[in-house]
């Protein structure tokens, strides 16, 4: 019972911790460019994960003995062809939805920012689904129907009127994210992939894609203050890499539907921390949107988890392969949402 407690408490710690990343987001880009902050981002979670591999090398050589084991070390240790091959294009579709949802976060408030970008959770079963035979059923097509319905009364914020900028690049991202997660699905599917090396060479690409973009501005980063820095290692450091580390290691501890469950109140985090500190007003629409926006994604990813196991029970699909939350360096092993 204790260690289920501990499992829990750490899976609702990782959702609190994505759920605070927007408006870390969002504070770091009104100090910097938004290409600047994702920069730092990606170097240093990078960093961070190359540290990690480097110490994992040392560790097994500790472990091992003789020049036979060294050898065979430093081959496993490599990037495997699949993981090459698997890396370089979920770099670029990573990077993706971190440049729309980054600007996306700059241009509205945290708590939408963190509701719209859970459409993820119902567009991903869509995609995912293409050029398969069976479709899902009426139930989940009624729970995206709640989904589209709370997100117009978000943008509404105190009264309907066009969507702001903000809303609808988060639209975008959310889209973007689930094209990402079903890709991620695709590409590791039955393949002998290690997760952190997977997301050590995301992390790389995803450096070197916005060094180029990010390079005319990087003086801004000198002169950043000690406020700008610690959001920048925070969104690097706690939401990438801690929060990837703590949800690999409480989902092989507990259910993928119990995992799913608590990492899913990331967007009632990112509302709830919106609103507290982020002195973000909570009309009644946007209130309803919100509650509507959280029913829908938990009604929609219950009605598609059960239509799955139905199949698989029958013999019609193999297992789900590994989901990710498509947030900067996390692959974890079931698809709830992510910064």
């Amino acid at each position: 019972m204790a260690d289920s407690r501990r499992t829990d408490a750490v899976l609702l710690l990782v959702a609190l911790v994505w759920g605070s990343s927007y408006l870390s987001a969002q504070t770091a880009t009104s100090a910097l460019p938004v290409l600047v902050v994702l920069f730092a981002r990606y170097a240093l979670s990078a960093l961070a994960c190359l540290g990690l591999v480097a110490a994992g090398r040392g560790t097994e050589r500790k472990r091992g003995s003789g020049l036979r084991l060294r050898s065979l070390w430093r081959l496993r240790t490599l990037w495997t062809r699949e993981e090459v091959r698997a890396g370089l294009p979920l770099g670029v579709t990573q990077a993706a939805v971190l440049v729309v949802e980054t600007y996306g976060v700059a241009h509205t408030t945290a708590a939408n920012a963190g509701l719209i970008i859970s459409l993820t959770i119902v567009l991903t079963p869509l995609l995912d689904r293409a050029g398969h035979p069976g479709g899902l059923p009426p139930a989940f097509y009624a729970a995206a129907g709640v989904c589209v319905l709370a997100v117009g009364l978000l943008m509404s914020g105190n009264g309907f009127h066009a969507p702001r900028l903000g809303d609808l690049l988060m639209l975008g991202a959310a889209l973007v994210r689930a094209v990402h997660v079903a890709l991620v699905g695709r590409l590791t599917s039955g393949r002998p992939i290690r997760p952190l090396h997977l997301t050590t060479l995301q992390t790389v690409i995803g450096t070197a894609l916005f060094l180029p973009a990010a390079a005319p501005d990087l003086s801004a980063l000198g002169r950043a203050d000690t406020g700008t820095w610690t959001q920048l290692l925070y969104l690097a450091l706690f939401c990438s890499v801690f929060a990837f580390l703590a949800q690999t290691w409480a989902v092989q501890r507990t259910s993928a539907s119990r995992a799913s469950l608590l990492l899913g109140t990331e967007p009632i985090w990112a509302a709830a921390i919106g609103i507290a500190l982020g002195g973000e007003r909570l009309t009644a629409l946007t209130a309803l949107g919100a509650t509507l926006m959280v029913t829908g994604t938990y009604w929609g990813q219950s009605v598609e988890r059960a239509h799955r196991a139905r199949r698989l029970a029958l013999g019609r699909v193999s297992p789900p392969p590994p989901l990710p939350v498509p947030s900067l360096g996390a692959v974890p092993p079931d698809p709830p949402v992510g910064p």
